[in-house]
């Protein structure tokens, strides 16, 4: 479908991202992405993408998802921005989702928004259909027009409960170890959730977080009365063109305000055998799944457990890369690589079996992936981890944290890592200002 689009310049990309944010929580439908402008990511397109104002939409549940995830693509040819919700296993594979779910969030969402915002350098350039272009210069108006001021409305004291306490966890773990000297995994990605019930303010919870975060992948999303708050550092899958990256996270190590120390950090991780051996189980797996769809000799390890720092903490990242054969439509591309590896494990369908098992708790948008497709079949999609979901309806609000099991873990230092990826979003969920 063909859009209006038209430039304008931007003199203070911080302010505007800001009024961009508030202007656009009076729809139904938003997503904002955004790279908070970090310098080592790879393949960026875009340091920030607003798309709001639903035309048409799609929400179904895993049953036939992609295949109807194929037809709105193909029948659309626009920007479709949306999820893939983890449980969307159950349409690829001859898998169930049995466990809780109290966040409630459909299993696939898509939505063709009326108006986008695509932000790069100090330029914004929007993309409006036709029925609402005369719009355009109103809402940049509107927008540049908005006046801020700091307020106490973000003030939050949730009590913070666990679904798996630390020694049912440690058990846990201990029936995965078991599964892995059976022979049965040799690795899995292994999930905790932890809960509350009340309110918090979407968009100040979601900028406490970026701001103490940064990271390259950024999301907040909002349908109706479901909200995604995420600080993600990691991409799952783009496609530019006929190539496709992926860009697994696996290692993970703290961060410290000393420099020597913290530089010791990143290094220690670096040479870790049990972390690098993770990296390198997950990039094989990757390296499987983009075959599936890959021309033949094609598939490529760009970088091998790359140690990027963070705000949070230090993360080991691969990067494979492959040319999509000929006939491949792109929601083919992802139904063969979904889940990701990083959020599964190896081999890959024994090993969701044995997180369905064990934890407690259905993934639903947790560790899928939130993203977008371009008019011409490129698309790009995040992992979402290091998230807060919430329920508004409901009043429950929900954050999970993972870790990779495998031969050499030992639980406590498991748990420990869980808990360290969960301190931002506890952070700002029990903070309190004024």
């Amino acid at each position: 479908m063909n859009r209006t689009t038209h430039t304008y310049q931007i003199s203070n990309l911080e302010k505007f991202k800001n009024q961009l944010l508030h202007w656009a929580q009076q729809f139904e439908e938003v997503a904002w992405l955004d790279s908070n402008t970090y310098a080592d990511q790879n393949y960026k397109s875009y340091d920030a993408i607003l798309a709001v104002d639903g035309f048409t939409s799609m929400k179904t549940s895993y049953q036939d998802a992609f295949d109807r995830l194929e037809e709105y693509q193909h029948t659309t040819k626009d920007w479709l921005f949306g999820y893939l919700s983890y449980d969307l296993k159950n349409d690829i594979e001859r898998l169930k989702s049995n466990n809780d779910d109290f966040v409630k969030f459909p299993d696939l969402y898509f939505f063709q928004p009326k108006r986008i915002f695509l932000l790069k350098g100090n330029e914004v350039v929007l993309h409006y259909l036709p029925m609402v272009d005369d719009e355009m210069e109103y809402d940049w108006k509107e927008i540049t027009n908005q006046l801020l001021t700091t307020n106490n409305n973000d003030d939050t004291s949730l009590r913070i409960k666990l679904k798996i306490h630390k020694d049912a966890y440690k058990n846990k773990v201990r029936k995965m170890l078991d599964y892995i000297q059976k022979g049965d995994i040799y690795e899995a990605n292994f999930c905790q959730e932890f809960y509350a019930y009340g309110t918090i303010h979407p968009v100040e919870t979601f900028q406490h977080l970026n701001r103490i975060s940064t990271p390259p992948f950024a999301t907040f999303l909002k349908v109706d009365d479901h909200f995604l708050v995420s600080a993600t550092p990691e991409r799952y899958l783009k496609k530019e063109g006929s190539k496709v990256i992926s860009s697994p996270i696996k290692g993970t190590a703290p961060r410290s305000k000393d420099v020597k120390e913290d530089s010791a950090f990143a290094k220690a991780l670096s040479e870790d055998p049990k972390e690098r051996s993770e990296n390198i189980m997950i990039v094989d797996l990757v390296r499987n799944d983009l075959s599936r769809i890959a021309q033949k000799g094609s598939v490529n390890v760009e970088e091998l457990c790359t140690v990027y720092s963070f705000k949070q903490v230090h993360q080991m990242i691969s990067t494979v890369s492959a040319q999509i054969s000929v006939g491949i439509s792109p929601v083919d591309v992802i139904r063969a690589t979904f889940p990701m590896g990083s959020m599964t494990g190896a081999p890959k369908i024994r090993a969701m079996e044995i997180i369905e098992e064990l934890e407690e708790t259905k993934r639903g948008l947790y560790s899928g992936a939130v993203g977008y497709f371009t008019p011409n079949g490129d698309f790009d999609f995040n992992v979402i981890i290091r998230s807060i979901l919430y329920n508004a309806e409901d009043q429950y609000v929900s954050y999970s944290v993972g870790s990779a099991i495998t031969a050499k873990s030992d639980p406590d230092k498991e748990y420990a890592e869980c808990l360290l990826k969960a301190k931002a979003m506890r952070e700002v969920l029990e903070r309190k200002t004024g």
